[in-house]
């Protein structure tokens, strides 16, 4: 009896209800029409600067999806230094950032170009520098084998582990990729959100890759965004409103692969995700104009390169609160140096104490007028 989707006879011959589909994938285009239209008549600064928040959300939440978290700081100054951004950020250099950001980048800067096979490994390599996963080695920047078995997605306690879901043997990848690629490339009258929705689906379910599968069908999915939107700028995360709802991707995934040829069930909640993704552009325009407004508001004061750092850290969204010892962590300058800087932003109006004091002192921003 067939158990998995890619066993059928008729893979990879999807279908979907066009009828059902039509007036969701309606809606979402002209949402998608709409937030694009916003975001153009905030100018050229707002614009990259909303595009920077919007990469910087997708690439931490892409990876949170797989259980990694990032530093949100090291991530935003990796992505802006790509961009020629002058963000005036004091961040570290960290390879496995380094080789999402850039993957990410490659995706939806170089929408327009091929997708190919060689692309594809030189994101995997990126995403893998050390070809380690832990303490284990692993196979990089090359289709999968299945030395140690069959690739399968797994959860539960060690002896006890229930299998979702089983992808093709790797004697398969060559021609599986291969048909992928020919017909991702290919210019027909599938609309491109459509086909963001069935990439995304194919190349997890095809499973190419020994680690990093998911966060590189996301990185496809959002290269086909791309191409619908004819921009390399992105001002909403899929990735990000994907972390939010992942019981229920994973739930439609699983459900999809076991199923026929018939994928409108999958499409279906991807648009709707993506719909919501959208109202999500929402919350990042809001921080990106309230962020213009505070610069306006301090236009005129003096501050030193530091301190404009540790600023933008606070306006990006810094988790916790601000102390001087994480001041001077962040601006790598002395305890001594850390409480000038915050008490010259004290006298400045632009800083505030807040409630206690002694050890646990910490400062929050004075809201904009």
């Amino acid at each position: 009896m067939t158990k998995y989707i890619h066993e059928r006879d008729d893979w990879p011959k999807f279908r979907w209800d066009q009828a059902v589909l039509a007036a969701r994938l309606a809606d979402v285009r002209h949402r998608q029409g709409r937030l694009i239209g916003r975001m153009e008549a905030l100018g050229f600064a707002l614009r990259a600067e909303a595009s920077l928040a919007s990469l910087t959300e997708d690439v931490l939440k892409s990876s949170d999806i797989e259980g990694e978290v990032l530093d949100r700081g090291v991530v935003r100054s990796s992505i802006a230094r790509r961009l020629g951004m002058d963000i005036g950020g004091l961040t570290k250099i960290d390879r496995d950032v380094e080789g999402i950001v850039e993957m990410t980048l490659d995706a939806t800067q170089g929408h327009a170009a091929p997708l190919t096979a060689e692309r594809l490994f030189g994101w995997h390599a990126a995403l893998f520098p050390t070809a380690r996963r832990g303490m284990e080695k692993m196979t990089v920047a090359a289709w999968r084998d299945d030395g140690s078995g069959p690739m399968q997605v797994v959860s539960g306690p060690y002896g006890r582990e229930k299998i979702h879901f089983e992808a093709p043997a790797a004697g398969r990848l060559e021609a599986e990729m291969a048909a992928f690629l020919a017909w991702f490339n290919e210019r027909d009258d599938v609309d491109p959100v459509l086909r963001a929705a069935i990439a995304h689906f194919w190349f997890v379910t095809i499973h190419p890759f020994e680690d990093g599968n998911g966060r590189i069908a996301r990185a496809i999915a959002d290269m086909a965004l791309a191409r619908s939107e004819r921009s390399p700028q992105r001002f909403y995360s899929m990735s990000a409103q994907i972390r939010v709802e992942r019981k229920g991707y994973y739930d439609v995934l699983e459900a999809t692969q076991k199923g026929g040829m018939d994928i409108s069930a999958w499409i279906e909640w991807f648009l709707a995700c993506l719909e919501r993704a959208f109202a999500g552009a929402e919350v990042i325009l809001a921080s990106v104009l309230c962020k213009a407004r505070f610069w306006e508001a301090h236009a005129g004061a003096a501050l030193n390169e530091r301190q404009r750092a540790i600023l933008n850290r606070l306006l990006d969204g810094f988790v916790g609160k601000l102390t001087s010892s994480k001041y001077a962590l962040l601006a790598k300058c002395s305890q001594d140096t850390a409480l000038r800087d915050i008490d010259d932003m004290i006298a400045q109006g632009i800083l505030a104490k807040d409630e206690g004091g002694g050890r646990s002192t910490s400062y929050s921003l004075v809201a904009a007028g």
